[in-house]
């Protein structure tokens, strides 16, 4: 048995638990490994076999992993003082023109791992203290996901689950995670799905987006943070603020604001910097400056958002 930190509260009991106590979680397991010979993980919806092709996801049956650390330079709630248990996965079902981690979200550079060898990456996050299991671009391994679940909750694992994704989530994978994931971490990238085409390659992302997060909010409802300062429970959206594109901003607020309301504990992202191919549009080619990130945050705040987290770069004092 892995330990847990001393710092994770033992009566906060992840999620996942009632469903594998409940002989429950081998089938939601099976129900997402039956998606890889029909994909619908994503907004994509490209029904393609995996094991025979790949997808827009260019990730076949087996889970490709970046790297993995105790990383600290999340949301405070995600933080606290333990870090949080990053996992970050190769690929995307995004294609930004911006991206800062091009090298293995586009370019899928990574190490190929079995659902076992996850398993274990997750125990030894636990067993290095991290406060959560943060699975970074999940979308598309789902199936692996919760096969490696199933082996490391029967070894021990006892830490709270991040689903840490782009947004572009379908409704029916969001499904087969309500009551496994603890913690819902979504981007809310576009308001204008012409953006999302443009800056992201993705059809209709507002749309699909939305869909994803309410149905992100029906399980988990708002986040919910311990007396410890780690959140065990609910829902953060992050939107990172753009040069040029102030409009943009105000529509994902604005939405925000009217469909889940002015207790959602809103991420508003200072740290846009050009990358991959931002260079080429004029309009991203810079970095954000303190007066456009300072405009932004006056928006929320005029809005009447309550939860604003606080670590960031260019925060108005």
């Amino acid at each position: 048995m892995v330990p847990l930190p001393e710092k994770i509260k033992l009566d906060l009991t992840p999620s996942y638990m009632k469903l594998f106590n409940a002989g429950e979680f081998e089938e939601r397991s099976r129900l997402a490994t039956a998606e890889l010979s029909h994909c619908q993980l994503c907004g994509w919806n490209c029904a393609i076999d995996r094991a025979v092709d790949v997808g827009p996801c260019r990730t076949g049956v087996n889970a490709i992993v970046a790297s993995a650390y105790v990383h600290w330079g999340e949301e405070r709630p995600l933080v606290g003082d333990c870090g949080s248990g990053a996992i970050f996965f190769s690929n995307c079902d995004l294609r930004c023109q911006f991206c800062h981690t091009y090298r293995w979200n586009i370019r899928g550079q990574g190490q190929t791992v079995t659902t076992k060898q996850l398993a274990e990456i997750m125990l030894s996050l636990q067993e290095k203290g991290a406060g959560n299991i943060n699975l970074v671009t999940p979308t598309h391994v789902l199936p692996q996901i919760l096969d490696a679940l199933l082996k490391a909750i029967s070894a021990g694992l006892r830490l709270p689950l991040v689903w840490n994704s782009g947004g572009y989530d379908s409704v029916e994978a969001l499904r087969l995670l309500d009551g496994i994931v603890d913690i819902y971490l979504p981007d809310m990238k576009y308001s204008d799905a012409r953006l999302g085409y443009s800056l992201s390659g993705v059809q209709q992302y507002p749309a699909v987006n939305r869909r994803a997060v309410i149905e992100m909010h029906r399980q988990v409802g708002d986040l919910r943070i311990e007396s410890n300062g780690l959140a065990m429970r609910g829902l953060l959206v992050r939107h990172l603020v753009m040069p040029g594109h102030t409009q943009n901003t105000v529509g994902v607020l604005n939405w925000i604001a009217q469909n889940l309301g002015l207790q959602t504990y809103l991420s508003l992202m200072d740290q846009y910097r050009p990358a991959y191919r931002a260079a080429a549009r004029a309009e991203l080619s810079k970095p954000i400056t303190r007066e456009e990130y300072g405009k932004a945050h006056k928006m929320a705040k005029d809005l009447g958002f309550a939860r604003l987290d606080q670590s960031l770069v260019n925060q108005p004092t």
